[in-house]
């Protein structure tokens, strides 16, 4: 069979099994069985046996438990509590300002947790309900949870981000830092969006009734509940950016940090470290059984030549860098919408590298790109990822066709902070040459 045959069979059986709703795993490891057997010779399967232990042997991929073990014992001890009453007495007399605070929590979560689904969940539990009470447009709420939530994709310690480099074969700790300043740009951008729509429009964010004032005391003693979150957030990128820790270690020292603040809580209990590791059990066996079958997939799909054979179609291209650039971004906004983002990165990480790396694009300037699509993904109707995690918290009286309405905007700023992240490759290379400089 020739290698154009091959990749049209291998994509194409891909995509019909991905659509019976079969696990991804499960779709990857079968069909990479499948291929090796019938395509090359039963001889060859002890490739993805090589890969199997070549998964279970990565210490990279060490950090994936410890970041979220360190996110489900956070998730317990109380502190994303305090962080948004906090925020809702600072925010208290800005018209927007639940919905501002909001983000600001988000960016501290997300540089604490790096989980995403931690920060939607734990928003919509809390946010949601005082923006509805305090007469917030539902739209701007809802799509505000879902768009912060994400920033966990880029602002490290993010799982996804490790996931990448692992695969790309790049520094972990450099990919890492690369995302911290398009993470604040994003995170910008949604703050600025909420302050002039409700300068605009005062009936989506209505302020604080005239009578209600909190005092500058409560305030200042409001500001205790940072110190937990910001000691951890130093510990983690400082020991990273400083050198003094791989992100593995950086990993272990969070989870010191975690419970060291659960138990200044009064929440370190046997029962929530077993819920902790559970949920932690269950969240990386998922990736890693993911990991598994793509990285099989993959290993099968280039020994066959259908890596060799798109990587030439690539370079007969008539058409600008960039417009290959924009295709690429499309087709992972597109798998974002119906694959699950560890499942996207192991399957097109392996497949886009070479590509970047012939058209001359710096690997982690091109890695923030693609975390910028895989969070555009994740709010995208109908199977984005956020989507479900907010859907949970909804109260009856409000249904999903507000949360759709809801994301456009926040889509659109995710969209513009992709372009203006395309345009300025210095914002994604600064922190990591002087990560290196260090």
């Amino acid at each position: 069979m020739s290698s154009t045959a091959i990749l049209v069979s291998m994509f194409g059986g891909l995509t019909l099994f991905m659509l019976t709703g079969l696990p991804i795993a499960f779709v990857l490891g079968g069909l990479s069985l499948l291929f090796t057997v019938t395509l090359w010779s039963s001889s060859a399967v002890v490739i993805l046996v090589l890969q199997i232990f070549d998964t279970m042997r990565s210490e990279a991929l060490l950090g994936i438990p410890l970041y979220i073990l360190m996110a489900s014992i956070l998730q317990r001890s109380g502190v994303i509590e305090s962080l948004y009453e906090a925020m809702a007495l600072w925010f208290w007399r800005v018209r927007g300002g639940l919905a501002v605070g909001t983000v600001v929590i988000c960016v501290v979560m997300a540089a604490m947790t790096g989980v995403v689904g931690a920060a939607v969940t734990a928003m919509g539990i809390l946010a949601l309900p005082e923006m509805l009470r305090r007469g917030y447009d539902p739209r701007l709420a809802t799509g505000t949870i879902c768009a912060s939530g994400t920033l966990g994709i880029l602002i490290p310690p993010s799982v996804l981000t490790i996931v990448y480099a692992v695969t790309a074969q790049i520094s972990i700790g450099q990919m890492l830092i690369a995302g911290i300043l398009p993470g604040l740009l994003l995170a910008g951008l949604y703050i600025v969006y909420i302050l002039v729509l409700s300068w605009l429009k005062p009936e989506v964010a209505p302020a604080a009734p005239g009578g209600e004032r909190v005092p500058l005391a409560a305030k200042l003693a409001s500001l205790r509940s940072l110190v937990l979150p910001a000691a951890i957030i130093v510990l983690i990128l400082g020991t990273i950016f400083f050198g003094v820790a791989t992100p593995t270690e950086a990993a272990a020292v969070g989870v010191l940090g975690a419970l060291v603040a659960a138990a200044l809580r009064g929440r370190l209990t046997v029962e929530g470290l077993g819920s902790a590791a559970v949920d932690t059990l269950k969240a990386t066996a998922m990736i890693l059984w993911i990991t598994i079958g793509a990285k099989a997939y993959v290993a099968i799909f280039t020994g066959l030549g259908g890596a060799d054979t798109l990587l030439g179609l690539i370079r007969d291209l008539a058409v600008d860098r960039y417009v290959i650039l924009a295709v690429m971004m499309l087709i992972l906004i597109f798998l974002g919408t119906v694959l699950d983002e560890i499942g996207i990165i192991l399957l097109t990480v392996p497949v886009f590298l070479p590509i970047v790396r012939h058209l001359g694009f710096d690997e982690l300037w091109f890695g923030v790109l693609y975390a910028i699509t895989i969070q555009m993904g994740y709010i995208s109707p109908p199977f984005g990822y956020t989507l479900f995690y907010i859907k949970g918290t909804l109260p009856p009286s409000l249904g999903m066709g507000e949360v759709y309405r809801g994301i456009l905007p926040f889509f659109l700023l995710q969209a513009l902070g992709l372009v203006i992240c395309a345009l300025t490759p210095e914002l994604m290379t600064w922190l990591p040459r002087l990560m290196l400089a260090k």
